[in-house]
Formats: C-alpha cells, sequence, structure tokens
C-alpha cells in the first residue's frame, strides 16, 4: 500500500480481504477477479499489510487471519497453503495504471491521497 488509505477505505480493505479468502473466494466481480487467477497465498500476503497498517493505526484485527489457512467462521480451513515468496507488487496486476484507477476512484468520492 504506496499511499496510506483513509480509515474507511483501510477497513473496507480488510473487510474486502476477508470476504475474498472467505466464502467470496471465486466469486467474480470485475474490480477483484484477478486475484482468483493466483494462489489464495498471494491474497494471504496483501491481507497481512492491510492487518499490519491497521494495527499500525491502532486497530485490533483478529488474529485468526493471520493464519495463512483461515478462511472465517463457518468455512473449511485451506489445508496447508503452499506459501510463494512476497513479491513487490504482490500482484503484477497492481501496476501504475491500476493505482491511477483507484486513485481516480477515491477521487471520485472526494477523498483525495496525492
Amino acid at each position: 500500500m504506496p499511499h496510506p488509505a483513509p480509515r474507511q477505505q483501510l477497513l473496507g480493505q480488510h473487510r474486502e480481504c476477508c470476504a475474498l479468502r472467505g466464502k467470496g473466494w471465486n466469486r467474480r466481480h470485475a474490480t477483484v477477479n484477478y486475484v482468483f487467477s493466483h494462489s489464495p497465498y498471494k491474497l494471504y500476503q496483501y491481507h497481512v499489510l492491510v492487518m499490519a497498517e491497521m494495527v499500525r493505526r491502532g486497530y485490533k484485527p483478529s488474529v485468526e487471519w493471520l493464519d495463512k489457512n483461515h478462511r472465517g467462521k463457518g468455512m473449511s480451513p485451506h489445508e496447508n497453503l503452499v506459501e510463494i515468496p512476497l513479491a513487490h507488487p504482490i500482484y503484477p496486476e497492481h501496476h501504475a495504471e491500476y493505482l491511477k484507477e483507484c486513485l481516480d476512484n477515491l477521487a471520485k468520492k472526494n477523498v483525495m491521497l496525492l
């Protein structure tokens, strides 16, 4: 996360990561479809970054989400997700054009980060 997200967007990212790691996995949606073409471990890696920023700001996300295999309450965990090296960016789709699209989307909501 190169730009610190406002509170509402940060917490929204956490909720979205939780949903995608759980029942939302492979449920297609235009803004997140790229996630499903990668290992669920990449989503875990991204979620860890989101939670680290939450902790830095004084929030206390549930520690269960730090388990790479956790998928949420009522969901069977992954058997044992294969760990993959952390890439920068985590998703190759998180390139400059994608960042611009995200920032433009926030600007439409009157949220300015730059």
